[in-house]
């Protein structure tokens, strides 16, 4: 049987002095040195990873970072650190806790018909960028198309305080942790992938198009190796990190009056589920005549799904809005929407999933 080997080559300025350096300070076992008389290279090993450092190695400084979830137990709590011998070492938290930045406030408008260029991200998907500025990290929205409906996907999780995908055409099937077998998203219908929760997307039909929701707008995406979909047990109320999973229909969906005068709409379960953290809403044109109002939550992200609409901004020149475009409205900030169309419809998303609205 072939038995096959990796090392890290590191240079050394001083091999005698790193050797209780790697041992002693990082905590590493030391599995081979040479030569015997004048030792020039010595190999360690520890923390998942396989050292060799050489004395005759011509090359930079390396850098070696290490990942603990109890990083304090090494190196006596140090956080940086030079070896003797010039190697630069970073010890930090395997599990940092999520940072969700401050929330920088801005009205925004992203038009389908400004021809935002569409960028090839994970799995081969294409994306669009909804809110350019992040809001300063609060938040990224996408666009997304699967070309061809070919997914090569893998089991995968994120490190996320919130993520929502909303299938607006075509349809796409996933598997997630321990909610059964294969789930079909058809236009109108979302997810909402609690943090941490292992899924793969399996195929997509060839207009397949969604809206995916992230906070904060930087986060990690891991690959898990070992957790095989479907998993055996159907487990519809567990929680991660405080939320469910929900898959959430269109059909069938009850409606019922929306925050503002004027429109429908039908509450998609998601505040109940995240207990509070987020709002999605699906809004079409109703009875009565609308009116201006403001807002107080922190994020109030729309997307126009069918139809138009005319976003009146407080000092701001209106915009008539239709399908594919997108807006954020600040807290405070008096906006209307004004001359729905009959088949307008729209995608409401808050963060936090309870807020006031008030007539100007």
């Amino acid at each position: 049987m072939t038995e096959t080997r990796a090392e890290i080559l590191l240079p050394t300025s001083d091999l005698r002095k790193d050797l209780s350096f790697f041992t002693k300070t990082l905590g590493m076992r030391m599995d081979m040195i040479y030569p015997a008389d004048n030792p020039s290279v010595a190999v360690f090993s520890g923390h998942g990873l396989r050292v060799r450092l050489d004395q005759g190695f011509k090359a930079s400084a390396g850098h070696l970072r290490l990942l603990s979830d109890a990083p304090d137990g090494i190196a006596e709590g140090q956080r940086h650190l030079t070896s003797p011998g010039g190697t630069e070492v970073t010890i930090d938290e395997l599990n940092p806790p999520l940072v969700l930045p401050p929330t920088e406030h801005a009205f925004v408008v992203r038009r389908l018909a400004d021809q935002a260029p569409w960028v090839i991200g994970r799995a081969g998907m294409a994306y669009r960028d909804l809110v350019p500025t992040r809001l300063g990290g609060a938040i990224i929205a996408s666009h997304i198309r699967v070309p061809d409906g070919k997914v090569p996907d893998m089991v995968h999780f994120h490190k996320v305080g919130f993520q929502l995908i909303f299938c607006i055409r075509g349809w796409v099937d996933v598997l997630y942790e321990d909610q059964g077998g294969i789930r079909r998203l058809n236009a109108g219908d979302c997810f909402i992938q609690p943090p941490t929760i292992r899924h793969r997307v399996m195929e997509a039909g060839d207009d397949i198009e969604v809206i995916e929701i992230g906070v904060p707008a930087e986060h990690i995406t891991e690959i898990d190796h070992e957790m095989v979909l479907p998993t055996p047990h159907h487990r519809p109320d567990r929680e991660w990190d405080g939320q469910r999973f929900v898959h959430n229909l269109a059909e069938g969906a009850t409606w019922q009056a929306f925050r503002l005068p004027g429109y429908l709409c039908r509450d998609t379960t998601i505040n109940a589920n995240t207990k509070g953290v987020a709002g999605v809403q699906v809004v079409r044109k109703g009875t009565g005549t609308p009116v201006p109002c403001r807002h107080d939550s922190d994020i109030l992200f729309g997307f126009v799904m069918g139809g138009q609409m005319t976003l009146m901004g407080e000092g701001k020149e209106p915009y008539r809005l239709s399908r594919g475009d997108a807006f954020v409205t600040p807290p405070g900030m008096v906006t209307e929407w004004a001359g729905p169309t009959d088949d307008f419809e729209l995608l409401e998303v808050s963060l936090p999933g309870r807020f006031a609205t008030i007539p100007a």
